[in-house]
């Protein structure tokens, strides 16, 4: 099957997915109200893209720190307030989650369009479905209907799986958010792209783990040295090519993983999730179909609808 057809089935497979599965969100929510918000988010995104090419990958982070704090609910857009501690603080997000202003401007141009329409945890949710497509990996329907949060939870965003975990702990945080270990295993090839601080990999390369090549942990201490240079960047997958695909899963299977909890998701046939990398490193087409399935799952954590929260008009305060 060409790409661009297996990239429609995917489309047409998760829109039926869900509008079966979930009553709450409807791809169709804006159809009268703002017909032209995918457009507007996708041009947003593309200009932003193409300004910089790592905005892809952060803003999928930014996604994802979002989801697993009370919910996809754009609390991680949240400034500090009097009474609310922005999640912008926390120690997984404090200089390192980035893309805000992308999404300031994206919000911008929606207002312009549809006044007091369109929440910033669907902009938030489209544009991170963009930057995966924009990036070469798969498209899928995004369910919309969120509502925005009043409140953050920079307690809960203390809690994110961070790069330092092992494999039961991360099964631990995603089965809390109803993810099991398969959507764990393909949500952390969004690894695929982007970069990490050398503070996040510096015990892994210096160690060394004894499950890192070691030519491979060599050349990442030449831009992270034993001390010092916290924030020197490295890219997450080598080589780096900024593409979405799955060579993210073949570089675990040969110890070259940047990230500690990257690593532990193939343990060399031991562990329970070897079989997920092993078959996503070989079939570049189930990662695509699950990574998006995925992220319509991961999409739905803590939903806010109907008469909670709010829609704002700024996503960085609370109306």
């Amino acid at each position: 099957m060409a790409a661009s057809t297996r990239l429609v089935a995917i489309a047409g497979l998760l829109a039926l997915l869900v509008c079966t599965s979930n009553g709450q969100l409807s791809p169709s929510f804006y159809a009268k109200s703002c017909p032209n918000v995918e457009q507007i988010v996708l041009s947003g995104m593309a200009d932003a893209i193409k300004k910089e090419p790592r905005m892809g990958a952060s803003i999928i982070r930014l996604f994802f720190h979002d989801c697993f704090v009370q919910g996809c609910d754009a609390s991680i857009l949240l400034d500090n307030a009097p009474g609310l501690a922005s999640e912008k603080d926390a120690v997984s997000n404090k200089n390192s989650a980035r893309g805000f202003e992308v999404i300031d401007a994206i919000k911008a141009q929606v207002e312009k369009a549809c006044r007091a329409t369109v929440s910033c945890a669907d902009i938030l949710a489209l544009s991170a479905r963009d930057s995966v497509s924009l990036l070469g990996g798969s498209n899928w329907t995004v369910p919309l209907g969120r509502r925005d949060s009043t409140t953050a939870n920079q307690t809960e965003a203390n809690n994110l799986p961070s790069p330092f975990e092992n494999l039961t702990s991360l099964v631990s945080k995603f089965s809390a958010k109803g993810l099991t270990a398969q959507e764990l295993t393909v949500l952390s090839g969004a690894h695929t792209v982007g970069f990490s601080v050398c503070f996040a990999f510096r015990t892994r390369v210096w160690g060394p783990e004894p499950n890192i090549n070691i030519s491979f942990a060599m050349a990442r201490r030449q831009n992270c040295p034993a001390s010092g240079g916290d924030t020197n960047l490295a890219p997450l997958t080598t080589p780096n090519t900024n593409r979405f695909g799955n060579q993210y899963f073949k570089n675990l299977m040969v110890g070259r993983a940047l990230l500690h909890s990257d690593q532990e998701l193939f343990k060399g046939g031991a562990g329970p999730t070897d079989g997920m990398v092993r078959r996503y490193g070989k079939d570049g087409g189930a990662f695509a179909r699950d990574f998006a399935a995925a992220m319509v799952r991961m999409g739905n954590i803590g939903l806010k609808t109907g008469n909670q929260g709010e829609v704002r008009l700024d996503c960085r305060k609370v109306n």
